[in-house]
């Protein structure tokens, strides 16, 4: 008996090595009653680092939940909503999709991986900065350009890094990605061409931002461009692809869950959204969150996350006769035909939560004619001070869900970006997006006291402290001579807009190169006491480590560390306290600073024929996580990775980042983020990262036009399989 049972453990033992060699695992996954969860095997044995994706349809909008598997194979997908279907199917780098397979809740579900038959087959799953890398970029030799009758390139490009700059989140990437599938391949509905440049040619006219498109090609040298878009579509045709594969998800990253939601429609694309007080991450806990829809429809999409509903607060404008915010197709979309699917004349930009729950936003009240107060001959304080003669293209709306109702308020100044300062009067401050030349803000706890839309608001240009006496003077206006008895006025407008917490100064983004970021000092009275400081980002500048070239969207930590995502692919920070020279004066020459910056080379692949540090990816805004919302510290920095399916969280200890990938739909491309608190007692459930789909060709991205902008939220658990 004893020789018996010896024996059958032996044969145990041997059938349960031949099964862990035929790829089948002994694993299990605990599964509460509103978990999936399972082992992920292939041919080859446990898949480690790949994505399980649960989708239903069968909520009020359309829901999925993604989490990575460990080290094993394992997974575990938590807190699915009831009274649903979920299809549930791996992804991941290596693999080609599973079959989708129909589950409940509270399933132990082990799935099969299904590898690419081929390396061009994985590739079909990389993210778009991988293929849009492919792309040639003309040597340093060639700059700067010679004209059409040269090589091509515009006169204007004088290096290799002003092209790429142009190629990415300045122009070609600012709106949405390339090198997905939509772009790196011609659409057979646009017809047929003698040669890719005329397809493209073709292609940059479809729609309602064609004429844009078209613009933005003289950046570059119109003919030279389309020469290199048309060279890289066709070696991709031809077959060409990436050789080198994204690195599965690792460490940490394995611990994020991702829950998406659409909302908003299919016609509509979302800029950005808003979850809660960026000040206080406690405000609106479990509550609604509110997007704007930019270009494409008025009104603000609302999504429900406890309930999974979405809903739609409309937009109105005072003037009926305010023009579109975009006009007809310049040609036919290879998506929309000759439809005009962009119907927005509020054109409603960035939203901000106060502290009382109530969401204030850029939006276009009126036509192009400014009040009178805001010009020459006004009482205006600030028109006194500096007229506006111009006219703003977007204003201030706020809205209120207790009452809900929109209130209008009109500005002098132009708005774009938005920031609550931590003040008693709860100050607005706004940016002007590319132009403008000055910052504007509105005093809310006065405006919400009395209504009075011309005395809550406020003004100034920027004006640098010349003549270095500590206090603004009379000063010159740009082209002017200079004055050393004087001090000077900048014409430069913010883009990203955040106001410090350590010192209550008020800094921007300037776009262009090599970019800048700016601190303006208010003073007791910004209308003429408030002062800039200029800050180049290190370009060709000896005296930095790294050099590095054109921020876009910026925030700050709670120690007045400045972060700003530059187009040269890095998030950089910038560290006023570090600067050793004069800030003010004849030596405040922009790049007076360069130990002030530290450049961290972003993720990712280069551009075929660059040599410099940087990246092909695409990084439109950042946000620093002051209050550890999501888990990974304090003054965590994030970047939006628009060409990588991401968000990047650099650590600034190690200097490394941690890649946030959402690997389905392919092609999310956020623009803004923030996150919110709902149970501080709630360990990771209680905490989150949320943002949008900010892309304006979500038809661009996996599902066509029957995709539409989603909430994404992210959040990190203590490891893959906690519930």
């Amino acid at each position: 008996m004893r020789t018996a049972k010896i024996l059958l453990a032996g044969l145990t033992i041997i059938s349960a090595a031949l099964l862990l060699s035929a790829g089948q695992t002994t694993d299990t996954v605990r599964v509460d009653n509103d978990d999936i969860g399972g082992v992920v095997t292939s041919a080859t044995g446990p898949e480690a680092g790949v994505w399980v994706i649960a989708e239903t349809t069968e909520l009020a909008t359309k829901f999925s939940r993604t989490v990575v598997t460990d080290e094993r194979g394992r997974y575990l997908i938590p807190d699915l909503p009831p009274q649903a279907n979920y299809n549930v199917w791996v992804r991941g780098y290596g693999l080609v999709d599973s079959p989708k397979t129909l589950s409940t809740r509270g399933k132990t579900l082990n799935l099969k991986a299904v590898t690419a038959p081929n390396a061009r087959a994985a590739a079909d799953y990389y993210p778009s900065n991988y293929w849009y890398a492919l792309m040639q970029v003309p040597a340093k030799t060639e700059f700067p350009g010679t004209g059409p009758t040269g090589n091509g390139i515009a006169p204007g490009m004088a290096s290799q890094a002003q092209w790429i700059r142009a190629l990415k989140t300045d122009t070609c990437e600012s709106c949405h990605q390339l090198g997905n599938k939509g772009t790196r391949e011609i659409p057979a509905a646009l017809g047929k061409f003698p040669t890719s440049e005329a397809a493209w040619e073709r292609r940059l006219q479809s729609g309602q931002a064609g004429a844009g498109m078209l613009n933005g090609l003289n950046t570059f040298g119109r003919p030279r461009i389309l020469k290199q878009f048309g060279d890289w579509t066709d070696r991709v045709a031809a077959g060409e692809f990436p050789q080198v594969a994204p690195p599965r998800p690792v460490g940490i990253e394995r611990n994020v869950v991702i829950t998406q939601w659409d909302w908003a429609d299919p016609k509509a694309y979302l800029h950005d959204q808003i979850a809660t007080d960026k000040r206080n991450p406690r405000v609106n806990a479990n509550g609604p969150l509110y997007g704007s829809a930019e270009a494409s429809a008025d009104y603000i999409p609302v999504l429900d996350p406890v309930r999974h509903e979405k809903r739609q607060v409309k937009v109105p404008v005072r003037d009926p006769n305010t023009p579109l915010s975009a006009g007809a197709p310049t040609a036919s979309s290879a998506y929309w035909g000759d439809e005009a699917i962009w119907t927005s004349k509020a054109n409603v930009h960035n939203p901000m939560f106060d502290e009382k729950g109530r969401v204030w936003f850029t939006s276009r009240v009126r036509g192009p004619a400014n009040p009178a107060y805001c010009g020459a001959g006004s009482s205006h304080p600030s028109a006194k001070a500096f007229p506006i003669t111009g006219s703003a293209s977007r204003h201030l709306a706020m809205y209120d869900p207790k009452t809900e109702k929109v209130t209008l308020i009109d500005t002098c100044y132009a708005t774009h970006h938005l920031q609550f300062a931590e003040d008693a009067n709860n100050t607005l401050w706004t940016s002007s997006g590319g132009g403008g030349g000055v910052v504007g803000w509105l005093n809310t706890k006065l405006f919400l006291e009395t209504g009075d839309e011309e005395k809550s608001q406020g003004w100034t240009p920027l004006i640098l402290d010349s003549n270095a006496n500590g206090k603004r003077d009379e000063f010159v206006n740009p082209g002017q001579p200079a004055d050393p008895s004087k001090d000077t006025r900048v014409n430069l407008a913010f883009y990203g807009v955040t106001v410090s917490p350590a010192d209550g100064s008020i800094w921007g983004s300037v776009l262009g190169f090599p970019g800048s970021v700016v601190r303006l000092v208010p003073g007791s009275n910004p209308s003429v006491t408030a002062l800039a400081e200029v800050y180049e980002v290190p370009w060709n500048n000896p005296a930095a480590e790294i050099q590095g070239f054109s921020p876009r969207g910026l925030d700050i930590d709670r120690n007045g560390v400045v972060w700003a995502a530059l187009a040269s692919g890095h998030l950089a920070s910038f560290d006023r306290r570090k600067c050793k020279g004069p800030l003010n004066g004849a030596k405040a020459t922009g790049q007076h600073c360069a130990e002030g910056w530290k450049l961290y080379q972003s993720p990712g692949p280069h551009f075929k024929g660059v040599t410099d540090s940087g990246s092909a990816d695409s990084h439109y805004y950042s946000w620093v996580d002051q209050f550890d919302t999501f888990g990974m510290g304090r003054n965590m920095p994030i970047a939006t990775g628009n060409g990588s399916d991401s968000l990047l969280v650099l650590s600034p200890e190690t200097g490394k980042f941690t890649v946030l990938r959402v690997p389905y739909p392919l092609g999310f491309f956020a623009k803004g983020m923030d996150g919110r608190i709902d149970d501080p007692n709630g360990g990771w459930k209680g905490k989150g990262l949320w943002s949008t789909w900010g892309t304006r060709t979500v038809f661009h991205t996996e599902g066509g036009t029957a995709n539409m902008s989603k909430v994404v939220k992210f959040q990190m658990r203590p490891d893959p399989l906690a519930r």
